[in-house]
């Protein structure tokens, strides 16, 4: 049977590379998409009012729309608010770079650090702190953006060519990088006192910090990558189906590849390595997503939030006496998730 002279195999091709959803598809997509965002806006409600100082929802709202200036609002005011901010930018920002990599590579098994990003920003922290100069939250962001960038820049260099290549590169760069890092740490204790600071991933303190050039930058990488996915839609369908469509598929890696540094160089500059979020994320929306990058990438700017939220409000009430930092909580939540992917996909996928 035809729609409009077309089969229906066409009709599937046709939405895999525009990014339209089939006819009945849309709505539901919608629907999820919506419910998703109010899950998310309740979810960080609730996190506000998480910690040593309780606060009910109902006077999180207020805080946020009528601050009387009591000891609760200016918790959740100048406290609270700002680091769910943080989480949501954070969580959004390698939930995306996780569905870029995994598009891009082909491979479910990848995530952003594939790229030498968080081994990167480790070592120029490491080598800022050696020289004296990553004193402070503000230098050792400035440290980690420059390093994450660059440890990118020389992955993509290397391996533009093609997906394996890339991932292969990634992985011999961020072994080198880790081990001359170790080495200096040892050899220098100030250095490692520095550095054990940053490499642990949290929220905790982290609102403090310069973060608006990170925050604006991971905000116009997220709208590059909703702009970039129609592309990304004939690129997961293969490089001669890709060309046979005429999509530019060496333009559209390197801006793939330029977006994936940027939103997973901005997270872990400003809130440290955090695991397993750019891997888990893409797997939970790649269903309901069916095969569309451009909602694959809207679900997971919903549920990455959510999913770090959940994980930040966890590290707060773990430990009676202090926190737990947020990246060992999404540990152990990849952990079962990384098991369950090398079964369904095979060891092959590594």
């Amino acid at each position: 049977m035809t729609v409009a002279g077309r089969t229906p195999e066409a009709a599937t091709t046709e939405a895999a590379t525009t990014g339209r959803a089939a006819p009945g598809r849309t709505v539901p997509r919608i629907g999820l998409l919506v419910g998703g965002l109010v899950l998310l806006a309740a979810v960080a409600v609730v996190s506000m009012g998480v910690g040593a100082r309780s606060v009910s929802p109902t006077e999180v709202v207020r805080a946020l729309l009528d601050y009387q200036g009591s000891d609760d609002h200016v918790v959740v005011r100048d406290v609270r608010a700002p680091r769910a901010l943080l989480a949501v930018a954070v969580g959004a920002a390698l939930a995306v770079a996780g569905a870029l990599i995994q598009t891009l590579a082909r491979n479910p098994l990848a995530e952003p650090g594939i790229l030498g990003v968080t081994a990167g920003a480790g070592f120029a922290i490491t080598v800022g702190s050696g020289l004296g100069l990553a004193a402070g939250q503000a230098g050792q962001l400035g440290w980690a953006v420059t390093g994450s960038v660059l440890a990118a820049l020389l992955v993509a260099a290397v391996g533009r060519r093609s997906p394996l290549r890339l991932v292969l590169t990634g992985v011999a760069l961020t072994a080198i990088l880790n081990g001359v890092a170790l080495g200096l740490r040892l050899m220098l204790p100030d250095t490692f006192d520095t550095y054990r600071f940053w490499s642990v991933g949290s929220l905790a303190s982290r609102e403090q910090a310069p973060l608006a050039l990170p925050l604006a930058a991971i905000g116009v990488a997220l709208l590059g990558a909703l702009l970039l996915s129609r592309g990304l839609n004939a690129l997961a369908l293969g490089e001669t189906v890709a060309h046979t469509l005429g999509a530019g598929v060496g333009r559209v890696r390197a801006l793939t590849l330029v977006l994936i540094t940027v939103l997973s160089g901005a997270a872990t500059a400003v809130a440290g390595p955090i695991l397993f979020v750019g891997l888990i994320v893409p797997h939970l929306v790649r269903r309901p997503a069916a095969g569309s990058v451009p909602w694959l990438i809207l679900y997971a700017m919903v549920l990455g939030p959510i999913l770090l939220l959940i994980a930040d409000m966890g590290s707060r009430v773990l430990l009676p006496t202090g926190e737990v930092p947020v990246a060992v909580v999404t540990a152990f939540l990849g952990g079962p998730m990384l098991i369950w992917a090398v079964r369904r996909y095979g060891a092959g996928a590594l």
